[in-house]
């Protein structure tokens, strides 16, 4: 997704929280960045559309649910939390640095539109996947996640809710009747910042049953 952190700032951070939140912002950008562990078991294509099958390490993740908000407008507001956090907003004012892809849980509605509900997940880096650091945002929650095997697509730019549901069509169609993955949720993905205009990763993940 987007990571757009823009927008007005409410009074208390014009005060002075607004400096120090820009710059947990950027902790969290410019420190680094480092990569889901997972591997590839296979590669496949069908009617141009490319997917692999990858298996996701279990790990701790933090953790974000907006309701009640487009998927676009909750996907913003739940990654600049994370955002944040990483960037030293929790208890030992830890930079965590960050970790890819941010993970965005879309729960599709009978016609495939996005239900107004997301959760978005970001893998605690490594050095602090042992203990990781309190929140200091409430809303954060730190879940210990199972591994999981996902059938991937991915496609460039900046992407917005129509993308996510496009490609996922598109993936659906691309699996056909041979795969049994789960239908009542999928993960949109993004691994870049916002300040990177060109060569954009996204992915969607449908998650495989076992």
């Amino acid at each position: 997704t987007r990571l757009h952190t823009g927008g007005r700032t409410r009074g208390s951070e014009r005060s002075g929280s607004g400096s120090s939140m820009l710059g947990m912002i950027r902790n969290s950008l410019f420190g680094g960045t480092e990569s889901c562990p997972q591997q590839v078991l296979r590669t496949g294509a069908k009617d141009d559309v490319q997917y692999e099958e990858r298996v996701y390490d279990a790990g701790k993740y933090a953790a974000v649910e907006v309701t009640g908000k487009p998927f676009d407008e909750a996907s913003r507001e739940a990654v600049l939390m994370l955002l944040k956090y990483v960037g030293g907003a929790n208890q030992k004012g830890a930079g965590m640095g960050m970790t890819a892809p941010v993970t965005i849980t879309a729960f599709p509605a009978e016609d495939e539109s996005l239900q107004q509900k997301i959760k978005v997940l970001l893998r605690i880096p490594s050095r602090f996947q042992e203990d990781p650091p309190v929140p200091t945002e409430s809303s954060i929650q730190i879940e210990q996640r199972e591994s999981m095997t996902v059938y991937s697509t991915q496609f460039g730019g900046y992407a917005k809710e129509a993308d996510y549901v496009a490609h996922a069509a598109k993936l659906r169609s691309a699996l056909g009747e041979e795969a049994a993955y789960h239908t009542d949720y999928y993960f949109c993905n993004g691994y870049d910042p916002p300040m990177k205009p060109y060569g954009r990763r996204n992915e969607v993940w449908l998650v495989r049953k076992d």
